[in-house]
């Protein structure tokens, strides 16, 4: 069940990572997706991964925050 969690979460991170030009809330789905691979990274025992994924989710709502378009 963790393999198929950390296939999901990393699916759909990339997936939101490649629709960020569409809008903001793509960006803060974007931001979820890296929490959820950071979450996976934990539980599967590469914390280096899971701190990294934790960093990336942290400049995804940076990012969020100073986005122009209001949704």
């Amino acid at each position: 069940m963790l393999t198929v969690f950390g296939v999901a979460a990393l699916t759909f991170m990339m997936l939101m990572y490649a629709l960020e030009r569409r809008g903001r809330r793509f960006i803060l789905a974007f931001a979820g997706g890296c929490l959820l691979a950071s979450v996976y990274g934990f539980l599967a025992g590469t914390w280096p991964f899971g701190g990294v994924e934790a960093v990336w989710a942290a400049v995804a709502l940076h990012r969020f925050r100073r986005a122009q378009l209001p949704e």
